[in-house]
């Protein structure tokens, strides 16, 4: 019996030492999470666990607050981590912050001790949860190649073809997983090489043979990167530009030869490559039968700078003005202006667009710009030429400028059709490329208009003025940043800016200012296109990657148009034989052919033009013998007719 008694008292008290030490069950741990992440209380351990987040612990009962701090802590193996709590959720939740981010790939243990109790007094019992953090991600500390530049936006030029460059990572890499994860991919990428320093925290990067010059390349290295301890990788991908090539791609000659090189070769557009029936210019070097008239009647311009240069005879050039006059005679025309484009075999009009099918007045302008310079060229003693004079006079009376006002408005338009009538409703307002236009419009001797369509059309009353100054530069009229050089050449052929100013504007200041504007503007770059400086540099009307668009400083796709400088040197001159050196002996591997400097580039998008246009191609042979001679400028400037128009609109010239 008293052995009875004993052994039910041991066991009474086994029990209650067993309740103290393990507490209630009633009273459990329902979850932990980091973040938005669970933290698994029936794994031996849970891991990639973020460093940087909150551990909640929720209780099936709410906890008692003074029972807490000590009850539940935080351990590094044997070490304790301080830490702050807080309850929440009516205090089923303690919420655990270290002081201080933990650390990365380190195993962590929590341990909530049997002295915790609920707000009830029942003992938590006793709970380990284990957890690993997450491993350290690599960083890349830094990328630079060796003696290369940025552009103001970053992007990397300049890169030596023999280049060298150092990625330093955060942590020391696996090297093997480098050479796995590594990539550069451009034209003929070379096969890399690698040399590690720093602990495998940095690597040098070469390669086994040259970059292309002015390529782009990518060097990628992708997730599979590892470092020394398993640690992770995002990827890391960048960009650069290969530089270019320095050496002379042709033979050094003077810059007066290079000059008369670049009108010879590009003459030869419209000479050689000249529609056989009419004469006329082809719009572009792939248009078959179709000829353009503002393009021709530069094509007509440049025949005088061929005759003056040697290129041709002036028989010869006598016998293409005789059958380009002929033609045009006979050719299509809308109360004598001409199509913007026609068929050069049957002087049809060819449509511009659905609705452009008859007269643009201002094609019809660069047309007869051209054929009043042929005519102040040639000699009426000779019966020839003379014929060829008369023609041009028939041409030019019969042009009805003022049918071009829609009507006696106070404004040119630029289309009509027969078809379609006005519906264009275009009308010519400056400042763009058409003051030529309402010159030769005022100048009129049988069809001319009045001064109140100058003033209240062309200069809105004094809206074309602009006044502002850009990169130290006043610009009088026009645009923002003075729009696509154009502006400054198509008008400017024959019409000589050199002294001519009237109410609004100065043109020669206007001109030089436009060109030193749009050289400023490429050579600050800041849209961080590859290839632009003080010497390759305009911004103009001409096709690109894209199709055709009027590039200007705000409208910048990246790119370059030879045009823009070449045709500016009576402007810019140093700036101008800067670009032609660069465009000629530089880059005359890629833009250089049969017809002179092939339409545009662009660099960023490795893109060059294998085009021809005329109205970029005459521009450059006409302001270059300009700026050489005056020799276009001094011929329109003799006519008459033209000299009564500028004082009509009260020009001084």
């Amino acid at each position: 019996m008293r052995y009875s008694l004993l052994l039910l008292v041991c066991l009474a008290l086994f029990f209650r030492c067993n309740d103290d030490e393990n507490g209630d069950p009633s009273f459990g741990l329902l979850e932990v999470s980091a973040g938005d992440l669970t933290i698994n209380l029936n794994a031996p351990i849970t891991e990639n666990i973020p460093v940087d987040r909150s551990i909640t612990l929720t209780f099936s009962s709410p906890v008692s607050p003074s029972h807490v701090a000590g009850a539940i802590t935080l351990h590094e193996g044997n070490t304790p981590v301080n830490i702050t709590t807080n309850l929440l959720s009516g205090n089923r939740s303690v919420v655990i912050n270290s002081q201080g981010v933990l650390k990365r790939g380190t195993q962590y243990r929590i341990e909530i001790s049997n002295s915790l109790k609920s707000a009830n007094g029942v003992n938590f019992p006793r709970k380990e949860v284990f957890f690993k953090t997450i491993l350290e991600e690599i960083q890349v500390g830094s990328f630079t190649i060796e003696n290369s530049n940025s552009t103001p936006t970053g992007t990397i030029v300049d890169v030596p073809v023999s280049f060298s460059i150092k990625v330093q990572f955060s942590i020391p890499i696996d090297q093997e997983s480098l050479q796995n994860a590594i990539s550069l991919n451009g034209p003929n990428a070379p096969n890399l090489q690698y040399s590690f320093s720093n602990d495998g925290r940095e690597v040098t990067i070469t390669g086994n043979t040259a970059l292309q010059f002015l390529s782009q390349y990518t060097l990628e290295i992708d997730e599979s990167l590892k470092g020394i301890n398993g640690e992770t990788f995002e990827g890391f991908t960048e960009s650069f530009y290969a530089e270019i090539d320095e050496s002379p791609k042709f033979p050094m000659i003077s810059e007066e030869e290079l000059m008369t090189k670049v009108q010879a070769q590009t003459f030869r557009y419209f000479w050689d490559f000249a529609h056989e029936n009419s004469g006329l210019a082809r719009e572009r070097n792939t248009s078959g039968n179709l000829v353009t008239i503002g393009g021709s009647g530069f094509g007509v311009m440049a025949l005088i700078v061929g005759v003056e240069r040697g290129f041709i005879t002036r028989n010869q050039a006598v016998e293409r003005w005789t059958k380009i006059v002929n033609f045009l005679a006979q050719a299509d025309r809308f109360h004598g202006v001409w199509p913007h484009w026609m068929n050069g075999n049957t002087g049809e009009t060819i449509p511009f667009s659905q609705r452009d099918n008859g007269g643009d007045l201002v094609e019809t302008a660069f047309m007869i710009q051209g054929l009043l310079s042929v005519k102040a060229y040639l000699n009426q003693n000779i019966p020839e030429e003379k014929a060829i004079i008369d023609t041009i006079t028939q041409l030019w009376h019969e042009v009805e400028w003022d049918w071009y006002t829609q009507g006696g408005q106070d404004v040119l338009y630029w289309h009509w059709s027969p078809e379609y009538q006005w519906e264009i409703n275009l009308p010519i307002r400056g400042y763009n490329e058409s003051l030529i236009v309402y010159v030769l419009a005022a100048s009129s001797p049988t069809y001319p208009i009045e001064k109140a369509v100058y003033d209240q059309g062309w200069a809105r009353q004094g809206g074309i003025i602009n006044g502002q100054t850009y990169y130290q530069y006043n610009l009088p009229l026009g645009n923002e940043y003075g729009g696509p050089l154009f502006f400054a050449h198509y008008s400017f052929l024959g019409l000589d800016p050199r002294n001519l100013s009237d109410q609004y504007a100065n043109y020669w200041e206007q001109n030089v200012n436009h060109s030193l504007i749009n050289q400023a503007y490429c050579a600050r770059n800041p849209k961080g296109f590859v290839g632009y400086s003080e010497n390759s540099w305009g911004l103009t009307a001409s096709d690109n990657h894209l199709g055709y668009s009027a590039h200007s400083p705000t409208n910048d796709l990246g790119v370059i148009t030879p045009t823009a400088a070449l045709s500016s040197f009576p402007y810019t001159p140093e700036g101008s034989m800067k670009a032609l050196n660069h465009y000629y002996y530089l880059l005359g591997d890629r833009l250089w052919g049969d017809y002179g400097f092939y339409d545009a580039f662009n660099i960023t998008e490795g893109w060059y033009a294998d085009s021809y246009l005329a109205i970029d191609q005459g521009p450059i042979i006409i302001m270059i013998e300009n700026h050489r001679t005056g020799l276009l400028w001094d011929l329109f400037m003799e006519d008459q007719d033209i000299r009564s128009g500028l004082g009509r609109l009260d020009f001084s010239y």
